[in-house]
């Protein structure tokens, strides 16, 4: 992630209302904040994440600037104000022992204050401080503003400050805030109301990490690759939070790029190294890095499901990747892998997959134009591409399966987890319980159902409880399981050989007598 803002890049601006706007940064444009106002994107262009902005309505004489970024120390002090006395049962007293006043018996209501909201509107026309004039004066006109207590007085000028202050604080755009947004933007339903939580916990039980940069038969023996395949419902939300985890979502800066590029390149001889100079030109503007071909890597990869004819990922241009026109410098170009249901069950059925584009010599290349030949070659490209991604998905070894679709569940598993690893964990996302308890854990291991919800408190002396304004929507519930292979040998129970047998004596059993009372006949000899 980068650290400062960069040109084109989506940034999320947070507003005094607590709202927050996701903005793309052009070059020579304005950026519009509603009644918050509006400056150059140009102003903010270079400068860190995590500044506060105010906007002032007088540009600076000396740079014409219009934005004043706030200082820590003016930031700080605002915090404290709302640090208030608590207002319990007892009556707090002064050190003389009078009682401290309360805002019990105070009725705050709109005749208390003087101001009219048209005087208001004329004061944001006039005022040039960037609202903290509105502020001081709607204090002055508020004729009992000495009745209220510390706390009460607190309250009154943070809803003040969120209502009137032209400020705005840049931070960077990651899966939280993005997941935050969609949830307060009325786009629970596009994300499945999958709440922030809910996709940490997905992350976690999937076993989703950084698989390493080595190649497939490099790391065969270290176990797992970091070969996952997905299913996701989300327009690329849940995709975009694995690439987070496994460090392949956020686009390189212009120079790692190249120094990463050419670190990774095998280093050749010197007698190699000076063949290369002699056919390289001396304009060392005219070299360039290899392009790296899409949907390549072998390793730390993510291989999406989708049952339509093209990937719907359109959360994932808010991270740099366009699907449509996919920048090659961005991790995701060759680590993200696209497959449909049909090329994954019926791959002949596929005319992309099936009909090879016919090949044509060389000689006859050479003479046909240019874009003729660039079609050509584009064609050819798209099959090998697709027939390297189908095979390797079919041929399966994968190391987790990460659900979260309106399909069917167990219809999803029934197909995906015979192309799972061994040991591989297993984590299906459903909103509610139902799908996930009909599901037939068959070749799974220790299946269970998780669930979290974050449930944000006030914590206060005096005053502490749940927030009342918290979100309602889907619980959201989690199906974990492992992966296992049943043995194709037959099992046989040999019992532990090393252990010795008791002996056994037999005891021979006494001859019976016979008497007279016994009721045997007696043989009497003479």
């Amino acid at each position: 992630m980068h650290s400062y803002v960069r040109p084109h890049q989506y940034v999320a601006l947070r507003l005094p209302s607590e709202f927050t706007k996701i903005q793309k940064i052009e070059p020579d444009r304005t950026v519009f904040l509603g009644k918050f106002g509006s400056f150059p994107a140009n102003q903010i262009i270079g400068r860190p994440f995590y500044l506060t902005f105010e906007i002032l309505d007088n540009a600076d004489e000396k740079d014409g600037s219009c934005l004043r970024m706030v200082p820590a120390a003016e930031l700080h002090a605002e915090t404290l104000i709302a640090d208030g006395e608590g207002d319990g049962d007892e009556v707090d007293t002064n050190e003389d022992g009078t009682p401290m006043r309360t805002n019990r018996e105070t009725i705050d209501d709109a005749s208390t204050q003087k101001l009219t909201w048209q005087e208001i509107e004329e004061l944001k026309k006039e005022s040039g401080g960037a609202g903290r004039e509105i502020i001081s004066k709607i204090l002055e006109s508020h004729s009992a503003l000495d009745q209220k207590t510390t706390f009460s007085l607190a309250k009154y000028m943070l809803r003040k400050r969120r209502k009137y202050m032209q400020r705005f604080t840049v931070l960077p755009l990651d899966v939280g805030i993005l997941t935050n947004h969609m949830m307060e933007d009325q786009g629970a339903a596009k994300i499945m109301e999958m709440r922030d939580e809910m996709i940490g916990l997905l992350g976690c039980w999937g076993n989703v990490h950084h698989g390493g940069s080595a190649s497939l038969d490099e790391t065969l023996a270290a176990k797992p690759n970091g070969r996952y395949l997905v299913v996701d419902d989300t327009g690329g939300l849940v995709v975009a939070a694995m690439a987070e985890r496994m460090g392949i979502l956020y686009p390189h800066d212009g120079d790692d790029y190249e120094e990463q590029t050419s670190s990774d390149e095998p280093k050749k001889s010197e007698p190699e190294q000076a063949q290369d100079d002699e056919q390289q030109p001396t304009d060392s503007s005219s070299r360039r890095p290899a392009r790296p071909a899409h949907m390549s890597a072998s390793g730390n990869s993510i291989t999406f499901v989708h049952p339509n004819k093209q990937a719907n990922l359109s959360l994932l241009k808010y991270f740099g990747y366009n699907q449509d026109n996919p920048d090659e410098t961005h991790p995701l170009h060759t680590h993200l892998k696209t497959v449909s249901w049909l090329q994954l069950l019926d791959p002949n059925s596929d005319p992309i997959y099936a009909q090879e584009p016919e090949v044509i010599p060389d000689s006859e290349l050479y003479s046909m134009k240019s874009n003729k030949r660039g079609a050509y070659h584009r064609k050819r490209n798209r099959w090998a591409r697709v027939q390297s991604v189908v095979n390797e998905a079919r041929a399966g070894e994968f190391d987790g399966l990460i659900v979260a679709t309106l399909m069917d569940p167990s219809s999803v598993l029934k197909h995906a987890v015979p192309l799972l690893a061994g040991s591989a964990h297993v984590a299906v996302y459903s909103p509610s319980i139902e799908p996930l308890t009909e599901l037939d854990p068959t070749l799974l291991l220790a299946p269970s159902l998780q669930t979290s919800r974050v449930r944000p408190w006030q914590v206060l002396p005096g005053r502490t409880h749940p927030l009342m304004s918290m979100r309602g929507g889907a619980e959201g519930y989690i199906f974990h399981a492992i992966r296992v292979i049943p043995t194709q040998q037959t099992i046989q129970a040999a019992g532990n050989p090393g252990r010795k047998k008791r002996k056994v004596v037999a005891q021979e059993a006494p001859t019976p007598t016979a008497d007279s009372g016994s009721g045997l006949d007696v043989e009497m000899k003479s």
